[in-house]
């Protein structure tokens, strides 16, 4: 009984309003504990009208952000009035409006080619970057479709990626900059620290784009749980086997653990050069720890290696340190140089290295065959190339843990998709900007260029969005003032 009770008090706090604007019927669940604000904000997802715009009218008058829900005593099925337009009036284009019909297809594509970026709702970049480069996850995407409910669950965390799913659609669909108010204001109710006032400078306060990338995927890997698992954990989380011993006491057994991670370290000092060597010291540290067999703590020594590899990798670059004399997180500046293409093989165990043999040979094939017909093509008139195909490659048989295991990589070796940078000398400071591979064949065509890239690139600098190429991702590593690699995601190479 005292179960269902609260189970009704839950639900006690939504209420289910009809609200009328412009001739039209929204209905919209109402979290009654919240202030008018977020009201506002539900209703500009709906209908557009900016929430400064909006004219609420209930019992006593107007509205005001403040105001609780619970004090205005509404039932469901109440009707509420609104008034308010959508934005300001067009005004008249400075060039002659060209319609679809009239477009070639260049045109046509290159009007459609570029994606939407996220407005800057004050200091949001860390978070605009981070929503940037996970919607290059297709399989999350499907996810967050697939979740019940909307945005008035007595849960915050599928609150959140109700809104996520929300924003993501919006951002899908339009062409221009999409303010993410909606998202934004669900993120700091889960997580308040995002929402932390600048009191020297007013307004609100820059935030650590890794942070919010660990606590997003934290939130969703709670939020799309279907049958003890979710996406994050099947498609963005691997498994370490660590090994913990100590030269001051050989006889003592070392211990092993398993557990889950989401991400690989890069730890950079003066010795790292290359992002490989920066994972491989975050899998090879030193711990202190109290050791029973010497009755006093001893210096252990942790070894790390990764017993399954998920389809998507994070690698976060440790960029910043303590200053203990400024009391901020310092940048570390160090160019790090990392590939578009990263073989992580040498940090698995020895079982899925041999398991994942063949995979890793046949990505092998399919780039040596790729860069042929790149070779031949490239020596070739147009009128030469119609010639029969190169033969296709021959059969490989697939590890069957590894052909079981779905959301994993079963060859080791990944393609860079996604980059958040950072420019600025601490992580609550400076600027935020995504940048997200564009997907051949997906949003249009490539540039006319005579740029040498395999790949082109969107730059997401908040509402503002541009192409690039492979060469301009490569001179995110560092060693000067320009935006700088913090958390890079990689994508499975295909075996097809």
């Amino acid at each position: 009984m005292v179960k269902g009770k609260q189970m009704h008090l839950l639900y006690a706090w939504h209420t289910m309003l009809q609200v009328k604007w412009q001739g039209k019927k929204y209905e919209v669940d109402v979290d009654t504990t919240q202030p008018g604000e977020v009201f506002k904000m539900q209703l500009y997802s709906l209908t557009g009208v900016e929430p400064d715009r909006q004219r609420v009218l209930v019992k006593g008058g107007q509205l005001k952000d403040d105001t609780t829900m619970t004090s205005l005593g509404l039932v469901d099925g109440q009707i509420l009035m609104m008034m308010g337009t959508a934005g300001e009036l067009p005004k008249a284009p400075l060039q002659p409006v060209k319609f679809m019909e009239d477009m070639t297809e260049n045109e046509m594509a290159q009007a459609l080619a570029i994606p939407a970026g996220l407005s800057n709702l004050g200091n949001t970049c860390y978070m605009n970057a981070t929503l940037q480069c996970l919607k290059a996850v297709p399989e999350l995407k499907q996810a967050l479709d697939s979740l019940a409910g909307g945005m008035g669950q007595s849960d915050p965390r599928k609150n959140l990626a109700a809104s996520m799913r929300q924003l993501y659609d919006q951002l899908s669909a339009s062409s221009d900059g999409v303010p993410p108010l909606v998202f934004l204001q669900f993120l700091r109710q889960v997580f308040p620290k995002f929402g932390a006032q600048d009191r020297q400078h007013g307004g609100f306060m820059q935030q650590d784009a890794e942070e919010c990338w660990n606590e997003l995927l934290t939130t969703l890997d709670h939020a799309l749980k279907k049958e003890d698992t979710s996406v994050i954990e099947q498609y963005m989380s691997g498994t370490m086997v660590t090994t913990l011993s100590t030269e001051e006491a050989p006889e003592e057994k070392a211990t092993v653990r398993e557990q889950m991670f989401r991400k690989l370290d890069c730890i950079i000092d003066k010795s790292v050069n290359y992002v490989g060597q920066g994972i491989g010291k975050g899998l090879e540290q030193v711990i202190e720890k109290r050791s029973d067999t010497l009755g006093r703590n001893a210096d252990y020594k942790a070894v790390s290696r990764i017993a399954r590899l998920p389809e998507y990798l994070t690698v976060a670059f440790n960029r910043f340190s303590w200053k203990a004399s400024e009391s901020v997180e310092a940048k570390i500046v160090k160019s790090v140089k990392y590939p578009l293409d990263l073989d992580v093989t040498e940090f698995c165990t020895e079982e899925l290295q041999m398991r994942m043999r063949p995979a890793r040979q046949r990505v092998r094939d399919i780039d040596d065959r790729l860069a042929m017909e790149r070779k031949l093509k490239a020596g070739k008139r147009p009128s030469q190339q119609e010639e029969e195909p190169l033969e296709p490659l021959a059969p490989f048989v697939l590890d069957d843990e590894l052909k079981a295991d779905v959301g994993c990589n079963p060859s080791g070796v990944y393609e860079l998709v996604g980059v958040v940078t950072h420019i600025g000398r601490s992580a609550n400071s400076g600027h935020y900007m995504g940048w997200v591979r564009k997907e051949k064949g997906v949003g249009g065509p490539e540039p006319k260029s005579n740029a040498d890239t395999r790949n082109w690139w969107y730059k997401f600098d908040d509402d503002e969005v541009s192409m690039v190429t492979d060469e301009d991702i490569l001179k995110l590593c560092g060693g000067g003032d320009w935006h700088t690699a913090y958390v890079t995601l990689y994508r499975a190479k295909q075996l097809n």
